[in-house]
C-alpha cells in the first residue's frame, strides 16, 4: 500500500503555512510521501525532513515543478488518482469503493485547480461541499480511508515521542 499526496501550485509567499499544514497532515496521518509542486520552496523541504528527524518515520518529501508529470507517472503506475474538492462528490457515498485501491495519489489544491485534475482524477472527492481548509479535508480523507486506524500510527527511529497527558507537556526521549 502506498499513499502519496500531491499538493498543487505552492507559492512561496502566500501559501508557506498552509502546505507546512499539509506535509505534517500528510506525515502523521499515514500517507507516504508528498509532492510539491509550484515554486520551490527548499525551507518546507528542508522543515518536513527535520520533523522526520526528530519525531521518526520514513515518510518523504520531493518536488516536482510540473503536477501533469507527476499525475502522468502515478496514472501509469496504476495508482487511483483521488482529488479533494469542495465541488466533489461525497466522500461517505465513495468511501467504501476508494478504501479498494491500495495504491493512491490524493491530490490537494493550492492556488485555482486546472479543469484537467477534475478530468484526469478517478475520484473528485468533497469534504462537505461547504468551502473548507485542505489541511482540514486531507485529514479527514486520511481519517475515513484508514478507518482511524492512522490515530495509533507508530514512527520508529524517533528521537521525540510525546507522552499523552491530561493536563501539562511531557516528551520522551531517545527512540
Amino acid at each position: 500500500m502506498t499513499i502519496t499526496v500531491l499538493r498543487l501550485g505552492h507559492r512561496i509567499v502566500r501559501d508557506k503555512r498552509i502546505t507546512t499544514h499539509v506535509c505534517l497532515v500528510a506525515r502523521a496521518l499515514g500517507a507516504d510521501k508528498i509532492i510539491l509542486s509550484g515554486q520551490k520552496d527548499q525551507n518546507i523541504l528542508d522543515s518536513i525532513n527535520r520533523v522526520n528527524i526528530n519525531w521518526g518515520g520514513s515518510f518523504k518529501i520531493e518536488y516536482k515543478k510540473r503536477w501533469k508529470d507527476t499525475i502522468n507517472e502515478y496514472k501509469k503506475k496504476g495508482f487511483c488518482l483521488i482529488h479533494l474538492t469542495m465541488y466533489g462528490e461525497k466522500i461517505q457515498d465513495k468511501i467504501n469503493k476508494i478504501q479498494k485501491n491500495d495504491n493512491l495519489l490524493v491530490i490537494v489544491g493550492g492556488e485555482k485547480v486546472p479543469i484537467e485534475v477534475y478530468k484526469e482524477s478517478d475520484y473528485n472527492i468533497g469534504i462537505t461541499n461547504q468551502p473548507h481548509s485542505e489541511v482540514a479535508a486531507l485529514a479527514i480523507f486520511l481519517d475515513k480511508y484508514f478507518n482511524s486506524k492512522e490515530l495509533d500510527l507508530e514512527f520508529k527511529g524517533a528521537k521525540l515521542k510525546i507522552k499523552p497527558n491530561k493536563l501539562g507537556k511531557e516528551f520522551i526521549y531517545g527512540s
